[in-house]
């Protein structure tokens, strides 16, 4: 076995040569083998040994992890593979499966250029694999497909080869579907997979083997071997002729990019700069000796090194000692060393050209999803996550000494995982945390304990609303407290094509420096006219707004303050002080002192939001809840008790089919009815049913129950429970 020098030598080697570099993830739905393959691996590349392979699970290195079964947080390996008559560089991440921890997902394939797609050969392709197939898609990360634990057809379902081969199809034809239907327009035929290209293979990751078809041209071996040496539980020989490493290579390296090729097409997705300029070349050209540029995809807390940040590298060389700006903190900081990923260990080197994943220490300020240069250049687009935080709970200090503690842990938990979202109630002075669910917000607390040393109360879990308009409310005027300045604005509801592509990535946010043609030209053709297009001045969290004033002088020089004005709103909308969603606000006139000083931000900022606020109580203002679409997998004796479990709890049946011999429920239930559900629903089905994620989003509250729950939402902020009724 190579030492450690050895190692660390030739990877550098291959870090300079980028066509001999793949830059990976493994995407799935939970418990379909990610971690199990990744252990192959490992033990092909000499990091663990053969036999521990499948057992080990050495990328699920964290406690938590280890105990619950299940990978939590991603994990990036650097490792030579030898394939044919060469060496390549495989920058591997291993990303979870549970929905709870999708943002780990969404980080990792910004840094990746292709994804390999693992699917339970039984299970065949759940809400989670189109979730994270959706976001590989997006981010255009060329996807393969391994269907994993094909021995389970042979060992629990008894198939023929002929049967085993119609399963295969139908796997393959829902990914295609899936491909062709959010891939971007170019790649929608070109990405599709096939079996008989080799961009799909077969096999069983924790038996240690697979096989394709190019695989069983040169073996000569076919599936009547294959289900032969199964039934005779002669796995091993299988592993010894048909080794999953092997084959996964050839796939890998066949069918998926280098950074060079990816960056061309990957690079004009997730940078809206000016790819014509010197930093936009290099990012195209993957130009090792072009200005440093790269994006933060995870930051974690070493005990010993403190934070560490793991890069990707789009151009240029990062060394060690080197100052370099975080874009979006506008801050620089000192690198303080560079090193190559290997899971739990860090190789220390003095420097990594792009095209790589690097790891570096001393970003104490970093982000995940900071651009990071060694100049002033536009960020990359933000990692925007498949799912918004919708559950909250209130958290402090068992101790009351503890609380700088608190805080100081809860920043550096913010800057780690950007879906779960931490903030201040500052009416109440409650500390509050958000997260993708339950599990997610336990598994934190769980770190928080464990790696700050804080022991915490925790509140029971508190639903996340949002405030939007269902019509264009009355022109309202805002008068500044010094009464020398006037805004007049109409609040309006985002038309659904507009907000549809905003969700979709097509639309971003931003704030518009200067004309934004191609911004303009979207908005006309989802169906705003083009004068009102052109007048966009910035899109925030989804809510846009538009200046449509004329002739006014002084206006530029308070813009940005009328904006800040218009987020507080936003931020905290007029009903429940929840976010606002999909609401347009339009500046129609104003009057300005031609003093400065009589328009600072204390005269602006109040008489923007008294604005905005009175023209959307005229609006007629609604909450938004949070829905999730669930799959609910029940036994058929239980099916009737798990309706009326999900009835009971706001829930809208939409469809029952039967797949595999199980009942599958679909439905839409409000997240406050899923609190509890996971130990309800094993009540009732004995233990043998369980539930996915299939899809969330938020709708109008029913309108009979919308005053009920904003005055509970003002009654736990404090908030004056007479402010909560709207204006008609």
């Amino acid at each position: 076995m190579a030492t450690q020098a050895e190692v660390k030598e030739k990877t550098l080697i291959l870090m300079a040569q980028p066509t001999l570099i793949r830059n990976i993830g493994i995407v799935a739905h939970v418990d379909h083998g990610k971690t199990t393959c990744t252990d192959n691996l490992l033990a092909g590349a000499g990091i663990i040994s053969d036999e521990m392979a499948g057992n080990q699970t050495w990328t699920d290195y964290d406690e938590i992890e280890q105990k619950r079964g299940i990978t939590i947080k991603s994990a990036n390996v650097s490792m030579i593979q030898e394939y044919g008559d060469k060496h390549y560089l495989i920058n591997l991440i291993d990303t979870p499966g549970h929905v709870d921890f999708g943002g780990e997902v969404t980080r990792a394939l910004r840094a990746v250029d292709g994804a390999v797609v693992l699917c339970d050969a039984v299970e065949g392709v759940m809400p989670q694999t189109e979730a994270v197939l959706r976001a590989a898609l997006k981010e255009r990360a060329k996807p393969v497909l391994f269907i994993n634990k094909v021995d389970r057809y042979v060992r629990e379902l008894k198939l023929t080869p002929e049967i085993m081969q119609k399963q295969f199809i139908k796997i393959i034809q829902n990914v295609n579907e899936i491909i062709y239907k959010f891939a971007p327009d170019e790649y929608k035929n070109m990405w599709r997979i096939s079996i008989e290209e080799g961009s799909v293979s077969f096999g069983s990751a924790y038996q240690k083997w697979a096989i394709n078809v190019q695989v069983m041209k040169e073996k000569g071996i076919g599936f009547a071997q294959i289900i032969k040496a199964i039934e005779e539980n002669k796995q091993d020989d299988l592993h010894k002729q048909i080794p999953l490493t092997q084959t996964f290579l050839q796939m890998v390296i066949r069918h998926l990019p280098d950074p060079v090729a990816a960056q061309k097409y990957r690079i004009p997705r997730i940078w809206h700069g000016d790819i014509e300029s010197p930093v936009g070349k290099a990012l195209i050209a993957c130009d090792p000796s072009g200005p440093m540029v790269g994006v933060v995809t995870k930051v974690i807390s070493d005990p010993h090194a403190g934070s560490v940040s793991a890069v990707r590298l789009y151009s240029g060389t990062i060394r060690a000692g080197q100052t370099i700006n975080l874009i979006g903190a506008k801050q620089t900081e000192v690198v303080q060393q560079v090193g190559i990923y290997k899971g739990p260990f860090r190789l220390l080197v003095d420097a990594i050209p792009s095209g790589n994943l690097v790891a570096l220490v001393g970003m104490k300020n970093a982000d995940a999803g900071e651009t990071v240069c060694n100049e002033i250049i536009e960020p990359f687009e933000a990692i925007k996550h498949a799912f918004d935080p919708v559950v909250t709970k209130a958290i402090e200090p068992k101790n009351p000494q503890d609380l700088p503690k608190l805080i100081e842990a809860l920043k550096s938990i913010a800057r780690e995982d950007t879906t779960l979202k931490v903030f201040i109630d500052e009416e109440t002075g409650e500390y509050l945390w958000a997260g993708l669910g339950e599990l997610h917000l336990d598994v934190w607390q769980t770190r928080l304990e464990r790696d700050w040393k804080v022991q915490v109360n925790v509140s029971e879990p508190i639903v996340v609303y949002r405030e939007t308009v269902s019509s264009a409310g009355l022109e309202a005027e805002g008068k500044s407290p010094n009464k020398h300045n006037k805004f007049y604005i109409i609040v309006d509801r985002v038309p659904e094509a507009i907000y549809k592509a905003y969700q979709d990535g097509d639309i971003y946010d931003t704030k518009i420096k200067q004309k934004d043609l191609a911004l303009v030209q979207k908005l006309v053709e989802l169906g705003w006219d083009k004068d009102v297009a052109k007048k966009v001045v910035e899109i925030y969290k989804g809510n846009f707004f538009i200046d449509l004033t004329r002739g006014q002088v002084h206006l530029p020089e308070v813009i940005d303050t009328v904006l800040e004005g218009w987020k507080n709103v936003v931020d905290q909308g007029p009903l429940a002080k929840e976010k606002c969603e999909a609401v347009v606000v339009k500046l129609m006139d104003c009057t300005l002192h031609e003093d400065g000083i009589h328009r600072g931000p204390a005269q602006i900022i109040p008489a923007v939001r008294d604005a905005i606020k009175e023209s959307f109580y005229r609006a007629q203002p609604r909450l938004l809840e949070p829905i999730q679409k669930v799959r609910v997998d029940v036994p058929h004796e239980a099916m009737g008790s798990a309706t009326a479990l999900l009835q009971s709890r706001r829930g809208k049946i939409l469809e029952i089919t039967d797949e595999s011999g199980s009942a599958v429920i679909l439905a839409d239930v409000p997240v406050g009815g899923m609190f509890g559900f996971t130990t309800d629903l094993r009540s009732v089905t004995q233990g043998r049913g369980f539930w996915s994620l299939v899809d969330s989003r938020f709708e109008m509250l029913p309108k009979n129950l919308t005053e009920q729950v904003v005055t509970e939402i003002r009654k736990r902020k404090g908030l004056k429970v007479e402010e909560e009724e709207t204006k008609e």
